[in-house]
Parts: C-alpha cells; sequence; structure tokens
C-alpha cells in the first residue's frame, strides 16, 4: 500500500518504520526534516510540502503534536484535504477533539 505518513516525532518514527518493514511504500513530510533521516536511510522518501507527499497515495495517517497542527494539515492551503486523491483513507493518532474532527470530516465531504 502506498502510505503517506505526516509527523515522525518520538511516536510517530517508529510506526512509519513498522510500516515499511511490512513492505508498504511510505512517503514522510515532518517539519523537522532530520527526524525522517533514519527512514529515508531505509527508503522513505521525504517532502518539504504535504501536496506532493500525499498527492498520490492510498492512505494518509498523521500523528503531529497539538490539535492546531491537525487542523493545518488537513484543512490548510495544500493541505491533505485538497491534495490526497478522492477515496484515500485518512487516519489521525493526534490527541484532538471530537468536534474539530466532526469538522475535518464534513469538509472531506
Amino acid at each position: 500500500m502506498k502510505i503517506a505518513f505526516i509527523g515522525t516525532g518520538v511516536m510517530g518514527l517508529p510506526m512509519a518504520g513498522h510500516l515499511m518493514d511490512a513492505g508498504h511504500d511510505v512517503t514522510i513530510y515532518t517539519r523537522t526534516k532530520s527526524k525522517a533521516d533514519p527512514l529515508v536511510a531505509k527508503g522513505a522518501k521525504c517532502f518539504d510540502a504535504i501536496g506532493p507527499c500525499v498527492g498520490d497515495r492510498e492512505a494518509v495517517i498523521t500523528m503531529v503534536g497539538f490539535p492546531k497542527y491537525v487542523e493545518e494539515v488537513y484543512l490548510g492551503e495544500g493541505g491533505i484535504l485538497k491534495s490526497a486523491p478522492e477515496g484515500a483513507l485518512v487516519i489521525d493518532m493526534t490527541t484532538t477533539s471530537p468536534a474539530l474532527w466532526q469538522r475535518i470530516a464534513a469538509e472531506a465531504r
């Protein structure tokens, strides 16, 4: 499966690595590119922007620090909802509010 992983912090880095170990084609976007170095060394491609990272992916997984970042990566200009292919599965692993996800789900529809 072609998966984009947004955020490679303490929890995201090993999760993305496990997906790669399972044979998935993983692309990465992270604000601090050096955090993705271990994944790039394993064959992941790291992008400078969300749009190109998610543009051809079947699934997008996000794990970012705070709800405001969830809002930015999904709803911002060049964000996931404007860039991912129609029908892509989007999964957020960030602790956030149900109200924000209701808003994101409404925008996605």
